[in-house]
């Protein structure tokens, strides 16, 4: 599978803006061979928001003009976009949508809402309440946003739910310093290549650019291999399009040498968890 890593800086607030940036890198990701688009955390919308999130809310479908340009785009390559979700009783989330061959494939809703420090999601965002895995071309894939996963649970439920492909959308701004990096940078690069390598599993992850009301979004997005190799490396505080090859023989190859999935108990796991909480 070919992965492009669409690392952009998105326009606060500007639905048509956004779309326009999302459509010309679909065009030129699917002229240069890609298969999969990967865009950032609110790609559509911006981070920002506040209470603009009402305004700029969609419901995902193709009689919106926005997903329906989009959903004709997924005819040439499979895509990740973010952008915030009205649900039928108005409220907001901030969501992912997997598009291709003009379908809308599954939806997640973050989960894990960061209401602490310089963030303050809860005051405008519902939550979502499940981690499921599903179906692609390519394999099975799960999704997470941002603070998802900075919780091990997150992936650990989509993994055990079969899933081979994670790809990772984030705003992630830039906080602390360290000898080459920013250590949020370091610290997002860390937790990913860790993940790849326990659940031995392919970690593709989008971050944003740019500056925001005050935060600047520092990129670095990455793909890390299931021996928790880093397979590619998009720059830093600069818009890229990165592509890179995705070779799916390499799940064989590991758990065969690494079987960690196999020796996974679940069960054990869901026992521990409920004697835990009745304690």
């Amino acid at each position: 599978m070919n992965l492009a890593l669409a690392q952009i800086n998105t326009t606060l607030g500007n639905l048509p803006a956004n779309l326009e940036k999302h459509l010309s890198l679909a065009k030129e990701a699917a002229q240069a061979g890609a298969d999969l688009l990967l865009f950032p955390e609110l790609s559509l919308t911006g981070y920002v928001l506040q209470d603009l999130a009402a305004e700029v809310a969609l419901r995902p479908s193709a009689q919106d003009p926005n997903f329906r340009a989009l959903l004709e785009a997924s005819h040439k390559l499979d895509m990740v976009v973010g952008f915030v979700e009205q649900d039928s009783r108005f409220r907001f989330y901030i969501s992912a949508a997997y598009l291709s061959a003009g379908e809308i494939r599954h939806i997640h809703r973050k989960v894990h809402l960061p209401t602490y420090g310089i963030f303050d999601e809860h005051r405008y965002f519902a939550a979502g309440d499940t981690f499921r895995s599903f179906e692609t071309r390519f394999g099975r894939a799960g999704i997470l946003i941002c603070e998802d996963f900075w919780h091990i649970s997150s992936p650990y439920l989509l993994w055990m739910d079969g899933a081979d492909l994670f790809y990772l959308t984030s705003a992630s701004p830039g906080r602390g310093v360290t000898d080459k990096i920013l250590g949020s940078a370091q610290w997002v690069q860390d937790v990913n290549r860790a993940y790849a390598g326990l659940f031995t599993s392919f970690f593709a992850h989008a971050n944003r650019v740019g500056f925001e009301d005050g935060l600047n979004f520092f990129g670095g997005s990455t793909l890390f291999d299931p021996d928790g190799r880093r397979v590619a490396q998009a720059p830093f505080n600069e818009e890229s399009l990165t592509l890179t090859e995705v070779d799916l023989a390499q799940l064989r190859r590991t758990r065969t040498r690494l079987p960690l999935l196999r020796d996974e108990n679940p069960a054990m796991v869901a026992r521990e968890l409920e004697r835990i909480l009745h304690k």
